[in-house]
């Protein structure tokens, strides 16, 4: 009697310990479910203020656009068929597009523009993605020149610690401050070889000893170095946004998967979504190896003008269960602008726009 009771005993806390295991695995499921899926394979657009007139560089002066109006902005990704909205926590000139935060606003900003945007794209049952340029930022080589290369409209910064500890904090206060589903991270490379005074204390914190002096740096040494600082930003920016928000979103657009700096990378491994913003598609087919399990994979089809051909690769089976994505400089409408050739036929991201419009609307 007294062994079968302790069998019995013992099915007992197997069957619970199977459906403890069973509840954990389909709650990690559906976790993945809804961070690689919106509601549906992604269908995500971005109307792109990062670009424009005015500024010291190719990136747009502060406060362009600052009038843009959320509503009719909700309203065009609505028509557009998209389910993910991505717009802006900070655009490329290092100011925010939300209101009263640890980045200094747009200036003139009309409205608490991506505060707006997440409760009226929501009130859609649309995600809204937020953005950051990590490899640029304006304002930050303005303010610290020490800490930058100048202020080109191309990566600049090294990702030192104070530069990571600003660009975490602003992570950090956007989760906090809106309700946006994650965020997409950009130019996630690190800059340097001329040896400033801060890669070589940057040097010894990523290798626990003195820099050696140019002289005994060679070019894998180099490389090296950019790959542990690549590393420890990605480390920096996962802990903060999932301290934060567990189940944000977070989203790396990478135009060079191959670059040897990220290629490879932990980052590929544990980002949730990975896109591939070349206009070639067959750069993917490397990180479909590369990632996690969970790690849902898109294709930029639109921002680079005739060089993406959005109906080559919407329409090829080899990409079904890839998500789409495009983005657009707008005009000073603060909408992208509908451009047509000579004989009326839509041209670059307008042709490219009305092709996804179409498939994301299944019309």
């Amino acid at each position: 009697m007294g062994t079968e009771l302790l069998t019995a005993f013992g099915r007992t806390l197997f069957c619970l310990a199977l459906g403890v295991l069973i509840e954990v695995a389909a709650a990690e499921r559906a976790h993945a479910e809804e961070t690689a899926d919106p509601g549906g394979k992604i269908k995500a657009f971005c109307i792109d203020f990062n670009w424009g007139p005015g500024g010291p560089n190719g990136f747009a002066a502060p406060g362009l656009w600052a009038d843009a109006d959320p509503e009719k902005h909700v309203r065009w990704y609505k028509d557009l068929g998209a389910n993910t909205i991505q717009t802006f926590c900070v655009s490329c000139n290092g100011y925010a597009w939300y209101k009263g935060g640890v980045v200094p606003e747009q200036p003139g900003l009309k409205s608490d523009f991506l505060r707006e945007v997440v409760e009226l794209g929501h009130e859609e049952g649309m995600k809204v993605m937020g953005y950051f340029c990590v490899g640029a930022n304006t304002l930050w080589g303005k303010t610290r020149p020490e800490l930058s290369y100048g202020i080109p409209s191309n990566p600049h910064i090294p990702f030192t610690t104070e530069y990571l500890d600003y660009l975490c904090a602003s992570i950090k206060d956007a989760l906090t401050q809106t309700d946006i589903d994650g965020f997409m991270i950009d130019w996630v490379f690190n800059t340097g070889g001329k040896w400033l005074n801060c890669e070589k204390k940057m040097y010894e914190e990523l290798f626990g000893e003195p820099f050696p002096g140019i002289e005994s740096i060679d070019e894998a040494k180099t490389l090296e170095f950019h790959r542990r600082a690549v590393d420890r930003c990605w480390s920096r920016i996962r802990a903060t946004a999932k301290s934060v928000k567990p189940d944000c979103v977070i989203w790396l657009s990478c135009h060079e998967l191959n670059n040897p700096q990220v290629a490879g990378s932990r980052m590929f491994r544990e980002i949730d979504w990975l896109m591939n913003e070349h206009p070639d598609p067959s750069l993917l087919e490397a990180a479909r190896d590369a990632v996690g399990p969970h790690t849902q994979i898109v294709q930029c089809l639109c921002g680079w003008g005739d060089q993406h051909d959005a109906a080559k690769v919407i329409n090829d089976p080899l990409y079904k269960d890839v998500g789409f994505y495009g983005f657009a400089r707008p005009d000073k409408t603060s909408f992208p602008p509908i451009t047509r050739s000579k004989d009326g036929e839509l041209t670059g991201n307008a042709r490219n726009i009305e092709i996804m419009r179409k498939a994301f609307r299944a019309e």
